[in-house]
């Protein structure tokens, strides 16, 4: 039985990934801050015996310190950085708090990079070994064309940055890394309105994760497939 772990497991896009790897016979570390109250998770985990939940704030190293003590026998074949922030939607060159945008970059940039650091060697002893992180299309500079979100895609382009950097670290180690545009969801954030079913969205980034070869190690991929300019 091949193994998955996903941060940010309570709701959205993160309790699909569980749901259909679940589904698939995959054993599941579904990670989250409060795992008690993550009714849908804990459903999941009832009907579901593979499915394990963990608590995991990934901005915390002594939480990170935690969950590697935990699964420090396990192998993780998929590791789905999943967890994340949005803030703002547009804010004024003269009304930035440089707080909230660092609290941003806490999260969305250095916690995947944290939990990867903290999980390489329950990647690496996998037979899958590959880590998939949630980017976004705002994180692609060339596809910046109105101003705001400086917050939000800062963050992203940042974290393409830095994974593209690690897959090159990771390479010699047979370790891939995949950064993928989820598409506009019908999550909290995406909204009842957009476009793609997390469950859609889901389906096409497990796609790729299945098909993946390390030829795409370090690349950045809509759900659809389709790759994205930096």
């Amino acid at each position: 039985m091949p193994n998955v772990l996903v941060t940010g497991s309570n709701r959205g896009i993160g309790l699909e990934w569980c749901r259909q790897y679940a589904e698939a016979g995959w054993r599941v570390f579904a990670t989250c801050r409060f795992p008690d109250a993550a009714h849908d998770l804990v459903e999941l985990a009832a009907r579901r015996p593979q499915v394990s939940l963990h608590y995991l704030n990934v901005v915390l190293p002594e939480s990170l310190e935690q969950l590697r003590a935990e699964l420090q026998d396990e192998a993780i074949d998929v590791l789905v950085n999943n967890a994340g922030v949005y803030f703002e939607k547009n804010v004024r060159p003269e009304r930035l708090d440089y707080d909230t945008w660092m609290q941003t970059l806490e999260v969305n940039t250095f916690g995947p990079m944290r939990v990867a650091e903290a999980l390489i060697e329950q990647v690496a002893r996998s037979e899958r070994r590959l880590i998939l992180n949630m980017s976004s299309h705002m994180g692609s500079i060339a596809g910046i064309e109105v101003p705001g979100d400086y917050y939000y895609r800062t963050s992203k382009a940042a974290l393409n940055a830095a994974m593209r950097g690690l897959s090159l670290g990771l390479k010699e180690r047979g370790i891939g890394v995949l950064l993928l545009h989820p598409g506009w969801v019908q999550t909290r954030m995406g909204g009842p309105g957009a476009p793609v079913a997390a469950a859609d969205s889901v389906a096409g980034m497990r796609s790729l994760a299945e098909r993946f070869g390390m030829e795409m190690s370090g690349r950045f991929f809509r759900y659809d497939g389709s790759e994205i300019p930096w």
